[in-house]
């Protein structure tokens, strides 16, 4: 089955070649800068919560929600977004999400009340959903192909060690100014990435003779919302709650119709699902659900270990999470060089092996005494494995779409992205709170009735609480920092198992090792490019 629509005419003849190392090197820092903008407001706003419940008198229900409906918006709109900046133009959809964005992330900073603040949160998360898959389709669909795969490179780490450089430097802000300071970061990135974009992207778009699928793009938004949505709020409202029931049930009976919609529309169809049956695009989506998912529950792991068990400031637990950022990113760098020598899923392959390493070495080393030195190893470790996976996962699925689609294949990418974080966030956060419970639940002995109820919601519970047991306090605070650790061990020891499925998978039914293509091995894209910078 072929993946290439036959080839087009440019409409202008303004049509150019490849831009130069220069003008790709200005490309690249370009949608690195609009990325990380996109990346730093998904975590940023997380280090703020408690002076968010101050300032508006909200609930913690509501500042959830100030936190969750910018990933919502972003996850829900991805796919047709994507599509729309095919058709449109890529750089004009990547300067239209650029303005909103700015426009919403000062919105947010003036915010009177906490109903201006998520509704300036949900535009945030629609214009991030224009921005960010434009950002790896620009890339695919104008870097040639020997350079494409440093280049992925450097927007998978971006993508992947982006969100914790964000956080440290929200933190930073916080405690150097004031909450409302957080958005300064992304209003400034935005506006650096707008200028660079009005002078540096090239212009492309896919000139497709079928409409657009329409129904595709409504089912999609439906499916994704209703499945995050359950992710989301299923760990606060609970997993039987009727909204929470009603959610899942929707969000999957929208995704089987999703399904059913593209099968029928065949080449028209907004995303091909068939292409599912290849071994680049099913083993590149599943890869990077998982390794994102185990980053995403490694935070919720992590911080709570600095902060209550270690006694770290949140400023300080950014910093301790640098180490796994750094090295994420120099493995998302090195991958294009190690896929070049032993092929895209050897590499992956040894990423997903190093990852399960380090997740196994943490959960084995890890204790109250031995503070962050028991960990720092299995961090680094794992920081290099997810590297090295994500960027070739990235890649196989990006080269399984026709480089005219680039925005889908991009949005794909973004939402498995999007998927494996809230998944992993409820499922070791799900984790760590039940071996929590279960391991303090035999530790209480002789602590007040009151405050041994108290300490069973949490370790921050148990530390609050701690004070009103009189000479108790030191021994309950023990008890849990000493069951936040093996509640720890039990989510990293299932977090460990996964990836060794995920090991056996890859090594198994991952994308095959194949030598890139010749200039002259596929068909010309059918893809207008027009270069701005080229005339000059």
């Amino acid at each position: 089955m072929s993946t290439h629509q036959p080839p087009q005419t440019p409409e202008s003849s303004g049509a150019v070649g490849v831009p130069d190392a220069r003008q790709l090197r200005a490309i690249l820092i370009t949608v690195s800068i609009a990325l990380m903008a996109v990346i730093a407001s998904v975590s940023g706003l997380s280090v703020a919560q408690t002076h968010l419940a101050v300032e508006f008198g909200a609930s913690q229900s509501a500042v959830l929600w100030m936190i969750n409906s910018y990933t919502l918006a972003l996850a829900a709109l991805l796919l047709p977004l994507g599509a729309i900046g095919d058709r449109l133009g890529r750089k004009p959809m990547l300067i239209a999400g650029l303005v909103i964005f700015g426009a919403a992330s000062v919105l947010a900073g003036l915010a009177p009340t906490a109903g201006v603040m998520i509704a300036a949160r949900v535009a945030a998360g629609v214009s991030a959903a224009m921005i960010m898959p434009i950002t790896l389709a620009v890339i695919t669909s104008t870097f040639p192909e020997e350079e494409r795969g440093k280049a992925i490179g450097v927007w998978t780490g971006v993508a992947g060690g982006g969100g914790i450089v964000g956080m440290f430097l929200s933190a930073l802000l916080v405690d150097v100014a004031d909450w409302r300071w957080l958005f300064v970061l992304p209003v400034v990135l935005g506006a650096v990435a707008l200028a660079m974009t009005l002078k540096s992207v090239p212009t492309s778009r896919e000139r497709s003779a079928h409409s657009f699928d329409t129904i595709g793009a409504l089912l999609s938004i439906i499916a994704v919302t209703g499945l995050i949505f359950v992710l989301q709020e299923g760990p606060e409202r609970g997993w039987t709650a009727p909204i929470t029931l009603v959610s899942l049930a929707v969000g999957v009976a929208a995704a089987v119709a999703f399904v059913a919609w593209e099968l029928r529309r065949r080449d028209a169809s907004l995303l091909d699902v068939r292409l599912f049956r290849e071994r680049g695009l099913a083993g590149g989506s599943i890869t990077l659900l998982v390794v994102f998912g185990v980053q995403a529950g490694i935070a919720v792991v992590l911080f709570p270990f600095f902060q209550a068990v270690l006694g770290m400031s949140g400023l300080l637990s950014t910093v301790a999470l640098m180490p796994m950022a750094v090295m994420m990113m120099t493995g998302s760098g090195l991958a294009p060089k190690v896929a070049a020598r032993i092929g895209a899923r050897s590499t992956m392959t040894v990423g997903v092996a190093l990852s399960a390493l380090g997740l196994a070495l943490m959960a084995m080393f890890v204790s109250v005494d031995g503070g962050y030195l028991s960990i720092l190893a299995g961090m680094i470790v794992m920081g290099i494995g997810m590297g090295l996976s994500m960027t070739p996962s990235t890649e196989a699925i990006t080269s399984s779409l026709p480089r005219a689609k680039q925005g889908v294949a991009s949005a794909l990418n973004d939402v498995t992205r999007e998927f494996g974080t809230a998944l992993g966030i409820a499922t070791l956060g799900a984790l760590l709170a039940s071996g929590y419970r279960s391991a303090i639940d035999g530790k209480l002995d002789g602590i007040p009735n009151e405050a041994a109820d108290t300490a069973r919601g949490g370790i921050a519970n148990a530390i609050e609480a701690a004070p009103t047991t009189g000479r108790h306090a030191q021994d309950l605070i023990h008890a849990a920092q000493q069951s936040f650790v093996d509640g720890w061990q039990q989510s990293m020891w299932v977090g460990a198992a996964v990836m060794a499925a995920l090991l056996v998978y890859v090594a198994l039914r991952g994308p095959k090792n194949i030598a890139p293509r010749q200039p002259d091995a596929e068909p010309a894209p059918e893809t207008e490019v027009t270069d701005n910078v080229a005339a000059r």
